[in-house]
């Protein structure tokens, strides 16, 4: 091998590996830069101030006319732990929180028709709707939305039939509606 072509060789390893160097420096730049953020972190796709620390999670309770015993208990508990597993908030019992959320059941409706075929009824539906008030009480802001869910079954199913197989669906529907408008501001 001659002199020239291994000043060639050589030439051509330093420049790999400047390059190599400078490639790894961008991505930890690009990194650093999306993990620091601009003060409001995000996790699982929650907004959340960092001063906000801690949460209060009320029962919610169950004033429709039709009332499912375990429905409200379950939908407590799932808000409690998409809450607590999705976000840095630590849970408390006190009023004075960061945030305090309550909420009501106020719909839970099993007897609607929404499908006729033959002059018959094929599909009824199981509508529910919740009424959320939750407090900021860092900014003393209030705020109350409603979400409501509808889910189909065959007419020719019971509701107590269908009531069992939705139920977990719904609560878990309801619990990403609810999570998504308090912490994905939509």
């Amino acid at each position: 091998m001659t002199l020239k072509n291994k000043n060639r060789n050589h030439l051509s390893e330093t420049w790999q590996l400047s390059f190599h160097r400078a490639f790894v420096g961008a991505l930890i730049c690009c990194a650093l830069f999306f993990l620091t953020g601009c003060g409001i972190y995000k996790f699982n796709d929650a907004s959340i101030d960092p001063t906000i620390k801690t949460i209060k999670i009320g029962y919610i309770d169950n004033k429709a006319r039709y009332v499912n015993p375990q429905f409200a208990a379950k939908l407590t508990d799932k808000i409690q732990q998409k809450i607590i597993s999705a976000t840095k908030l630590t849970r408390t019992n006190n009023d004075d929180a960061d945030y305090v959320i309550n909420g009501v059941i106020t719909t839970y409706d099993g007897s609607q028709t929404v499908g006729v075929s033959s002059l018959q009824a094929n599909t009824n539906r199981l509508t529910v709707s919740v009424h959320m008030v939750w407090k900021n009480n860092k900014t003393n802001k209030l705020e109350e939305f409603d979400v409501s869910r509808s889910f189909d079954y065959p007419a020719s199913q019971s509701f107590t039939v269908a009531e069992a197989q939705l139920a977990d669906e719904a609560v878990k529907t309801l619990t990403d509606d609810i999570f998504n408008r308090i912490f994905s501001n939509w």
